[in-house]
């Protein structure tokens, strides 16, 4: 009998290209990468023959429309792609026996908190990507009661586009740059997210259900553009401003740090 295989979709994404490096050191399991242009997942009758054709263990979901600003104006390419598309996965992995792994985000919560959110805090979304990506949550388990979500925010690695990229670009060329100071969050490296996903399906456990994960600092955009300056070893300096002088077309949240006691405990 052969190894249990992983699908993993939105592969080509900064979490996907992390969880390809963790599956070279993964002897328990194979893995099919699957990038847009391999499956869209929204393409739901090319998802069931996938499926069909090699039925997996798990299914790690890491495919989102991610373009927070740009969701204002697309809100039903945001909902179709985080909410109705995973929901259709999670659907189908089910009914071929395999485990879900679906990631969320932060942006689920508006922020009033003044201490870490956990699972069960009320969410109340600010914009359109964060109303897309919580209803992806809610079809998801109501698709597959067993599956396993995980929020998770500010993510950074070095694939792709983040803010630790966008920064070190900007302080490379200038001698001072504005960045807000009155949002808070927790960064997250997707290497350990990618690690510690893999631990999971290593483990031969599951627990479904809702889960935060992050690094564990608290931290606002300012103070995390300082850490990067001063790792750079760049002289920019990095002035402190409130959102309001940095307007956007999607709100985010002032303070979206979340607890991790709930992963941390179970797995």
């Amino acid at each position: 009998m052969g190894k249990p295989l992983v699908i993993v979709t939105g592969a080509n994404g900064q979490l996907g290209k992390e969880l390809r490096r963790q599956a070279e050191a993964d002897d328990m399991h194979r893995y099919l990468f699957f990038g847009r242009g391999d499956l869209p997942i929204e393409n739901f009758e090319l998802v069931r023959q996938v499926f069909r054709a090699d039925p997996p263990a798990f299914c790690i979901n890491c495919a989102a429309y991610t373009a927070v600003d740009k969701a204002e104006s697309e809100k039903d390419a945001a909902f179709l792609a985080n909410a109705e598309a995973p929901a259709v996965l999670a659907g189908v992995c089910r009914e071929h026996g395999g485990k879900f792994i679906h990631i969320s985000t932060d942006y689920v919560f508006d922020g009033r908190n003044d201490h870490p959110y956990v699972e069960e805090d009320i969410t109340s979304p600010l914009n359109v990507y964060g109303a897309s990506k919580l209803e992806g949550e809610v079809q998801v388990l109501a698709n597959d009661p067993d599956a396993v979500v995980i929020r998770t925010s500010w993510v950074y690695s070095e694939f792709g586009k983040n803010f630790v990229k966008t920064m070190l670009n900007l302080m490379k060329d200038r001698p001072a740059i504005n960045v807000v100071a009155d949002q808070w969050g927790s960064p997250t490296y997707a290497a350990d997210l990618a690690h510690d996903i893999v631990r999971i399906l290593r483990s031969g456990s599951w627990t479904p259900g809702i889960y935060h994960y992050s690094n564990e600092a608290a931290i606002n955009w300012h103070a995390f553009a300082e850490a990067i300056r001063d790792l750079s070893g760049y002289s920019c300096r990095v002035d402190p401003i409130p959102a309001s002088q940095y307007p956007t077309p999607a709100s985010r949240p002032a303070y979206s740090v979340m607890s991790k006691e709930k992963f941390t405990r179970t797995w």
